[in-house]
C-alpha cells in the first residue's frame, strides 16, 4: 500500500487522543481503528496495524503504574500467562473466523455491563479484604483467558472490560486493577501484534509513527487516571461501552443495507 502524508495527518493525532483514553479506561481502539480506516485502510488492516501503535502506548502507560506501585505482580504473573494464551488463539481465531460471532455476543454484553457501571456509583470495592488469594487467583486466569482471546481477535474495549473485572469479581483495587488490565492488555497486543506481523499484516511505518503520539497520549493519560481516579474512570468506561455499542450498531446496519 502506498503511504501518503495525508494517512499520517489523519492517524497520528487521533493515535495520541486514542493513547490517553486507553490510559484511563481502556478503549483506545474505538478511536485509533477508525482513524486508521478513515486513512484509507482496510478494516482488517487498520486491526492489525492498531496493534503496532497501541502496544507501545499500553507498555508506556503500564510502566508508570508500575513506578506508582498500582501493580498486583503475583497476580499479574498469573494474568500474563493466560493473556498470552489467549491471545495467541484471538488472533489465530481472526486470521479464519468470521467476527460475527464476538459482535453479537457484544451487543448482548455490553448494555448489561453499561447498567452495571450506572447503578455501581463508586467502582472502587468496599470488601478487598473478604476474597481469598485463591479464588483472586482462579477469577484473574479465567476473566484473562477470555479476554484475552476477545483482544486478539478483535480487540476495541478490552482493557475496560479487565479494569471492570479485576475489581468487580476479583475485588482489587480501582488504580491496581488499572495498572494490572495495562499488564495484561499490553501482554494481549505484542502476542497478537507478533502473529500479525509473521504473516505480513501490518503497515510498519504508518504503525511506528502512530506509536510515537499513542506513547505520549498514554504518557498523559496515565497522569490523569492517577490523579483523578474513580471519577475520570467511570465516566471514561462509560464512554467507551456506548461507542463500542454504537459502532458496532452502526456495522450491522451497514450489513443490512448491503443485503438490500
Amino acid at each position: 500500500m502506498e503511504l501518503t502524508l495525508s494517512m499520517f495527518l489523519i492517524v497520528c493525532p487521533l493515535a495520541f487522543l486514542a493513547g490517553v483514553v486507553d490510559a484511563i479506561g481502556g478503549g483506545g481502539g474505538l478511536i485509533s481503528i477508525p482513524a486508521y480506516m478513515l486513512a484509507g485502510l482496510p478494516a482488517n488492516v487498520a486491526v492489525y496495524t492498531n496493534k503496532l501503535s497501541a502496544s507501545f502506548g499500553l507498555v508506556t502507560s503500564t510502566i508508570r503504574y508500575c513506578k506508582n506501585k498500582f501493580i498486583d505482580y503475583h497476580l499479574a504473573v498469573v494474568g500474563i500467562i493466560t493473556a498470552a494464551i489467549g491471545a495467541f488463539l484471538g488472533a489465530e481465531f481472526a486470521l479464519v473466523v468470521d467476527e460475527k460471532i464476538f459482535k453479537i455476543l457484544l451487543l448482548i454484553l455490553l448494555p448489561l455491563t453499561a447498567i452495571y457501571v450506572l447503578l455501581k456509583k463508586d467502582l472502587e470495592p468496599k470488601d478487598t479484604q473478604n476474597i481469598s488469594r485463591t479464588k483472586q487467583y482462579v477469577i484473574v486466569s479465567i476473566v484473562t483467558l477470555v479476554v484475552g482471546i476477545y483482544g486478539g481477535f478483535y480487540g476495541p474495549g478490552s482493557g475496560t472490560f479487565l479494569i471492570l473485572a479485576y475489581s468487580g469479581f476479583a475485588k482489587m483495587k480501582l488504580l491496581q486493577s488499572e495498572g494490572n488490565a495495562k499488564i495484561i492488555d499490553a501482554t494481549i497486543g505484542l502476542c497478537s501484534l507478533a502473529v500479525f506481523l509473521y504473516n505480513n499484516a501490518v503497515i510498519i511505518p504508518l504503525g511506528l509513527a502512530a506509536a510515537v503520539f499513542s506513547t505520549i497520549g498514554s504518557y498523559i493519560g496515565t497522569g490523569m487516571a492517577i490523579k483523578n481516579g474513580n471519577k475520570i474512570i467511570r465516566i471514561v468506561i462509560l464512554s467507551v461501552i456506548a461507542l463500542l455499542f454504537i459502532k458496532i450498531m452502526i456495522e450491522a446496519g451497514f450489513k443490512f443495507l448491503e443485503l438490500l
